[in-house]
């Protein structure tokens, strides 16, 4: 499987953040200092116990086919209006060439909210997993199109060793077959291919029945209106990732107030 080329870029400066923390430590190292944090919170518990649409609200400043998104960047602000406003959980962007995140974005959020987080970035070594459950995230992603079968494996096992939940990203059959063989719980459906950053909300129907009963799907991108919610949640969707169409509102609270209710 190639991966996509933007993908490929991405996969190339994430082995040197990966070489540049293990210059720094080990796996061994983080796994004993994570266990000195607070358990995981339960992201798809979350989720799964929502009373109301369960939306995984996103702090993201920017993207590489958008740009900047959001110029009045506060994440701390913006993370206190998503909880006040009734998200179910959020997601935060750390990486830093594409999407202008960081750890300390992350870290930030942490200290702010106590919903459980995603942390939002492209994982190819479970060292990045055992770094983000020291960091108090709940859930990591797994993007199908950026790893193989083997890596995606160690990702998890390392992911359920520390306790959190991973989100496994998808957008083809392809991908979906693999995410079930993994063993993936919890299934985001990416509505833009990243290949070409085309978005369309019907590929969210297509792999969506193709899903076993029992996996909890999220559908990712694309989503604009409530109109956009109720089309996905007839397809099966248990909850939805929404990013920029909340960070380009002036008025984030009652934004994601209108999705919810």
């Amino acid at each position: 499987m190639d991966a996509p080329d933007v993908l490929k870029k991405i996969a190339a400066y994430k082995k040197n953040e990966v070489l540049l923390l293990k210059s720094t430590t080990t796996i061994e190292t983080l796994r004993h200092s994570a266990q000195n944090i607070a358990a995981p919170k339960g992201f798809l518990k979350a989720i799964k116990n929502s009373k109301h649409t369960a939306v995984i609200a996103e702090i993201k400043k920017a993207s590489p086919s958008k740009g900047v998104i959001c110029n009045n960047f506060n994440p701390v602000r913006i993370a206190k209006e998503f909880e006040s406003a009734g998200a179910t959980c959020i997601s935060v962007l750390t990486d830093k060439p594409g999407f202008q995140g960081s750890n300390e974005i992350f870290k930030q959020v942490r200290e702010t909210t106590k919903l459980p987080l995603l942390r939002k970035d492209f994982m190819i070594d479970p060292i990045q997993i055992t770094e983000s459950r020291l960091m108090g995230a709940d859930c990591i992603l797994i993007i199908m199109a950026m790893v193989n079968d083997l890596t995606a494996k160690l990702l998890l096992n390392e992911t359920k060793k520390m306790g959190m939940d991973a989100l496994v990203e998808t957008h083809n059959n392809n991908e979906l077959e693999r995410a079930i063989k993994l063993g993936a719980d919890l299934i985001g459906i990416n509505n833009r291919d990243l290949r070409t950053f085309e978005t369309s909300l019907d590929t969210f129907g297509k792999l969506s029945n193709k899903s076993p009963k029992g996996t909890t799907l999220i559908a990712e991108s694309g989503i604009n209106t409530r109109f956009d919610i109720k089309k996905l949640q007839k397809q099966g969707a248990h909850g939805f990732l929404i990013g920029e169409s909340l960070m380009r509102e002036n008025d984030i609270s009652m934004t994601l107030n209108n999705f919810i209710k």
